[in-house]
């Protein structure tokens, strides 16, 4: 069974350039899980995204929309959509691309693995996950890519550089990203680094990952990290240390449960990460 249906679920969608896949994607993801309600988080696409997301939000209460100023970076948009999901009371929250490699049909199956996690992985490399339309080099680099991740941050994962995830609103709030600044797939290690290390319970689940079939793809100097700032234990020696000496091995750690309301204790970094977005921001309506 998925979660609970008490459970509010928000599917982040970040989009740039995606007028050719906002509607598709959206609609798979009603058709897959009805209840669930969907946040664009658009970066000012010049191609319309942002208007065309929301037509679909004022004709369906369970789509919203979110506008940021300017391009970004993956990383910033998704801590900027955690913080609406936390601000409009979400228990669940999922990443999900707009483009389509993330199939909606298989978000039961993320969904199911969170009663007994805190964060749930969509792996391409667990058995019974694959990668399909990918040319070989691209593959042996990201296969490469999280083995290499995997023995320096000694994270117990085989795709932390994945980016179809679910997670209980509670982790995303106990989790610092104030000051994340990484992009792209180093967002991705980052916060799954940053979740073992606080002892969430992290498990990974299969999902077959396709390549998008229209739109074009995010160029690589989009899913880099482009700040000084950035705190990827990837480029940080002193994390990597830490990572060493205090990574938790066992993927069912659990914490103590905290009293008191997260949207409370989510205000101080979310007021900061938000200040790329506009006024256009949509309300959940329930």
């Amino acid at each position: 069974m998925p979660a609970a249906p008490a459970e509010r679920v928000l599917v982040i969608v970040p989009t740039f350039n995606e007028a050719e896949n906002v509607e598709r994607i959206v609609e798979r993801l009603q058709a897959s899980v009805p209840e669930v309600h969907a946040l664009v988080v658009d970066d000012a696409s010049p191609d319309g995204t942002g208007e065309l997301a929301e037509k679909l939000a004022a004709g369906d209460p369970r789509v919203h929309v979110l506008h940021r100023s300017a391009k970004a970076g993956l990383g910033p948009a998704y801590v900027a959509g955690f913080s609406w999901a936390l601000e409009h009371g979400y228990d669940v929250v999922v990443e999900m691309d707009a483009d389509g490699s993330h199939a909606p049909e298989q978000l039961p199956r993320l969904l199911a693995a969170l009663e007994g996690a805190d964060l749930v992985l969509g792996s391409r490399y667990v058995p019974g996950g694959r990668v399909e339309d990918w040319p070989v080099h691209r593959l042996a680099l990201s296969r490469m890519g999280n083995r290499y991740t995997r023995r320096l941050l000694r994270l117990p994962l085989t795709d932390a550089t994945g980016g179809y995830r679910a997670a209980r609103a509670d982790l995303i709030d106990r989790l610092p990203f104030d000051d994340v600044a990484s992009e792209g797939y180093c967002f991705q290690v980052d916060w799954a680094w940053r979740a073992v290390r606080a002892g969430a319970r992290v498990t990974e689940v299969p999902i077959t990952f396709t390549e998008r079939t229209s739109g074009r793809r995010p160029s690589t100097a989009s899913r880099r990290p482009t700040s000084h700032r950035t705190r990827s234990p990837l480029r940080h020696p002193g994390w990597t240390r830490a990572s060493r000496r205090s990574t938790p091995r066992s993927r069912s750690s659990a914490w103590p449960a905290r009293a008191g309301s997260r949207r409370r204790t989510s205000k101080a970094w979310s007021s900061r990460r938000r200040s790329g977005a506009t006024s256009g921001s949509s309300a959940p309506r329930r």
